[in-house]
């Protein structure tokens, strides 16, 4: 064991997207889980004249300031690498460019130092993120709501997860991007939607709500951009206040929509486990910072009996903290990390529940409800 009698101390590294991530992160009997760094290099401003994220710049940019970042969290957490116990590095989903520096970086540190390397699903790392900061115990549900993502997924333990539901076209993160830059808003689109969407009238558009009232608990957002580019349109060109109400009601149809669709997760399972007293929903991902998001579900899980659980802002978004978390949680349950982990490439798409069959409306042949 690492720095403390006792302790398990690894060095997380996440680089899926725009985000250049390191992080230390311990465990004990005695402490439980303790962040000693979470080191973050944001690249905005690199990709903000492009109105979203272009890989090769997201890559040339990890290659320039990892070393760094990862010196930074050592330094910070007052540890030397050779007190880690492992080393961790995000495998995927992502950016084939991205992951690929963050896993051959990882390789190459558990190469040197004799440490195991495990190769982490960046959505895992997000599933688990919750259990960083409170004693969440297992079954929990779990809201992922991304850029790239939006998916219920039931978590049983590390490794252990159901898909219960997810969108049949964009993510709900993609949908805020897509819809600030129909609206003129600067990237990146999710803030400053919820920005505009603070001085605006929710109810000066009526936009739809998609999927609202079907039993199937999935999401779809395609329409409902499709919605606030036409109603942009009939109006154009757009005055301040006019951006304002388009972003309000936008906003306000998506959180009508996902306490509809997220409800129906509830109800199932309430049902599935109907001797868990204390059911937990745990939100995560960047879309879960908007704090009109984050309120309609606390509101709805009060109503439902149900707990609501979002990490920090800071575990919220992309960082090595929940990546490295996740390798003390495989190791705590007893999981030896891949012995090919070495030899493991970067994966662009990597479901949490690879057993789930593909959508109907997702475009993949043999797609089942």
């Amino acid at each position: 064991m690492g720095a403390g009698k006792g302790e398990i101390r690894v060095l997380g590294i996440e680089t899926s997207c725009d985000e250049t991530a390191a992080a230390v992160v311990s465990w004990s009997r005695s402490t439980g889980p303790r962040i000693l760094s979470n080191v973050v290099l944001s690249q905005v401003e690199e990709h903000a004249a492009f109105g979203g994220v272009v890989p090769e710049i997201a890559a040339r940019a990890h290659v320039e300031a990892l070393d760094g970042i990862i010196e930074a969290a050592l330094a910070e957490s007052a540890t030397g690498l050779a007190e880690v116990d492992a080393i961790a590095a995000t495998a995927g989903p992502g950016l084939i460019g991205g992951l690929l520096v963050g896993l051959m970086t990882g390789k190459a540190l558990a190469a040197a130092t004799g440490r195991p390397l495990y190769a982490i699903n960046h959505l895992e790392g997000h599933a688990l993120s919750a259990r960083l900061e409170g004693d969440v115990a297992f079954p929990y549900l779990m809201l992922l709501v991304s850029g790239g993502h939006t998916q219920i997924v039931l978590v049983k333990g590390p490794g252990q997860f159901e898909r219960w539901a997810s969108t049949i076209d964009d993510a709900l993160g993609e949908a805020f991007d897509k819809t600030a830059k129909l609206l003129g808003l600067p990237y990146p689109g999710g803030p400053n939607v919820e920005r505009a969407a603070a001085n605006g009238d929710p109810h000066r558009f009526d936009l739809p709500l998609p999927l609202k009232g079907e039993a199937r608990p999935d999401f779809s957002f395609s329409g409902l951009k499709t919605a606030v580019r036409q109603a942009a349109s009939a109006i154009a060109p757009l005055s301040e206040s006019d951006v304002a109400d388009i972003a309000a009601s936008f906003q306000n149809a998506i959180v009508e929509t996902l306490k509809d669709r997220v409800g129906r997760s509830l109800e199932r399972f309430q049902a599935e486990f109907a001797d868990i007293a204390g059911p937990v929903l745990v939100v995560a991902g960047g879309v879960a910072a908007n704090s009109a998001i984050r309120s309609a579900l606390l509101e709805l899980c009060r109503g439902r009996g149900f707990t609501f659980l979002a990490p920090p802002m800071e575990l919220c978004t992309d960082n090595a903290a929940m990546i490295a978390w996740t390798a003390i949680e495989r190791i705590n349950a007893g999981i030896r990390p891949d012995a090919e982990a070495m030899a493991l490439g970067p994966r662009s798409r990597w479901p949490l529940d690879e057993r789930a069959a593909p959508l109907i409306g997702t475009g993949k042949r043999g797609a089942k409800a």
